[in-house]
């Protein structure tokens, strides 16, 4: 009889919480613990001296700048959401352009052909494909019911081994919607982002990966696209902010740029939460700037896959009554 080998794996034993058994999106790229620390592991490789941001963008982006002590200079974006390149890209700088609300996969295509040193900020845009070549970083808690989480495309790989995240404590605003309702795990979720500031780069936590593993990623594209075009069908004349979209697309939020200022205000008095991207565009921008209309004055509509088209239809008539 051949002598077993330690098992390492327990056996027996209480279960453990249950999920379901998979595969992620992004299998191939790098897991890491945060899109903050995503970024900060290609302006590590890079050795980037310098990098171009938007003004408008979270300013979570300027913590791992600063924490490499980099040279930063914004940029302003049309009103197409792009880039106004008038300014030389230096030839050790980058340019970080972000894939707002996932529906600028085609500009993200074009500056791939004329930006030698570009950066996606795929944060908004979990199903856009990263390009051939071009460095691409995802945030997963965006999209999904996870605390953190991100995705990493780059050729050139950090030689040291990554120690490895726990997001253990870090769910107690998850487990609360869950039983207590959004409402109730709000306060602990503001604490969860704040747990997250200033982390070293980690890789993803096994739970975090678990989670992801067990996703159907088609059933949650298929809903986003589904609800994004059923509001646009509806919203599209009323719509301030113009767009084009290609039918691939699954975004994040459905954009819907009002004049009316207390728009979102009388929205989430009806419990229909939406945010603000971003407040610190106010303290980068002055109010003849576009970043800062677009801060004020964007409401992004939840479109995701927790919500079907009667959920849709009941924020649209709530949305109408205001128009």
């Amino acid at each position: 009889m051949q002598k077993n080998k330690p098992n390492p794996k327990s056996m027996g034993g209480y279960f453990e919480l249950q999920l379901t058994a998979g595969a992620e999106h992004y299998p191939n790229l790098i897991r890491l613990n945060t899109g903050r620390n995503a970024l900060e592991y290609i302006l590590k490789q890079r050795a980037y001296t310098k990098i171009y941001i938007p003004y408008f963008t979270c300013e979570v982006i300027l913590e791992p700048i600063n924490k490499l002590n980099i040279a930063y200079q914004f940029y302003s974006i049309n009103e197409q959401l792009e880039p106004i390149i008038d300014f030389e890209i230096e030839p050790h700088s980058c340019l970080l352009y972000t894939n707002y609300f996932g529906i600028k996969q085609g500009a993200v295509k074009e500056l791939s052909k004329h930006i030698k040193h570009l950066i996606v900020d795929n944060s908004q845009a979990f199903f856009s494909e990263p390009l051939p070549g071009i460095d691409t970083f995802y945030s997963c808690r965006k999209f999904f019911g996870v605390s953190d989480g991100a995705y990493l495309q780059i050729k050139k790989k950090l030689s040291k081994k990554l120690p490895v995240d726990s997001s253990i404590n870090r769910f107690s605003h998850l487990l609360k919607s869950i039983e207590l309702g959004i409402e109730a795990g709000y306060g602990d979720y503001k604490a969860n982002n704040e747990v997250l500031e200033n982390n070293e780069i980690k890789g993803m936590s096994l739970l975090t990966q678990k989670i992801l593993s067990g996703i159907d990623y088609e059933e949650c594209a298929k809903i986003r696209k589904r609800n994004f075009n059923f509001l646009h069908q509806h919203l599209q004349a009323h719509n301030l902010l113009k767009f084009d979209i290609s039918e691939s697309s699954s975004p994040m939020v459905y954009p819907f740029l009002s004049a009316d200022r207390d728009l979102k205000l009388h929205l989430i008095q009806k419990k229909i939460y939406v945010a603000t991207y971003w407040p610190n565009v106010f303290k980068w921008t002055n109010k003849k700037m576009f970043e800062n209309h677009l801060a004020r004055y964007l409401v992004p509509l939840p479109i995701d896959h927790r919500y079907n088209l009667q959920d849709i239809f009941f924020m649209l008539n709530t949305l109408q009554q205001f128009l």
